[in-house]
């Protein structure tokens, strides 16, 4: 393919076999429960290990999210793409930061997870949340904190706007 030429269309998911439909979700839904057993086999088979939903969420993602260090671990070890971002541009890393997983947050860094990518990205979560502890995980620099443009969460604006 030429760099010029434009992407392949994407295939009409409603041209899938009801199976094959079903077969995905409950890829999905192994991410999200840590059913590592099932997904790994699959995968050791040939799924894709960057498979996306709907959403563009990848199974590391939905792994990562829910929460699942091990798995998540696991899915990194044999070469997730840690810097995936959503159809929303949000990263996996910020969403660690964000459901407070420091474990996911941790294994996710160590195999190069950009924490300045995706909106709000991981700094600027852990700055949100005071999460001073995985601030040195992200290595988050002054430079970061003084101009990370935090937004201010709906609470804390409310209570600012009532004063």
């Amino acid at each position: 393919m030429a760099t010029s030429d434009p992407p392949p269309p994407k295939p009409d998911v409603a041209s899938l076999p009801a199976e094959t439909i079903d077969f995905a979700h409950k890829m999905f839904e192994a991410a999200r429960t840590g059913n590592s057993e099932l997904l790994l086999a699959a995968i050791d088979a040939g799924l894709p290990l960057n498979l996306t939903n709907d959403k563009g969420n990848t199974l590391l993602m939905l792994a990562a999210y829910a929460g699942q260090a091990e798995l998540t671990k696991q899915l990194l070890d044999r070469g997730a793409d840690p810097n995936r971002l959503n159809d929303l541009g949000q990263s996996m890393i910020a969403g660690a930061v964000f459901k407070a997983h420091t474990d996911v947050v941790k294994a996710l860094a160590e195999k190069g997870a950009d924490p300045r990518i995706g909106t709000p990205n991981a700094i600027q979560a852990a700055i949100m949340f005071n999460r001073k502890d995985l601030m040195n995980v992200l290595g988050v620099t002054e430079d970061d904190v003084n101009s990370a443009n935090v937004p201010i969460p709906p609470s804390a604006a409310t209570k600012r706007d009532s004063e």
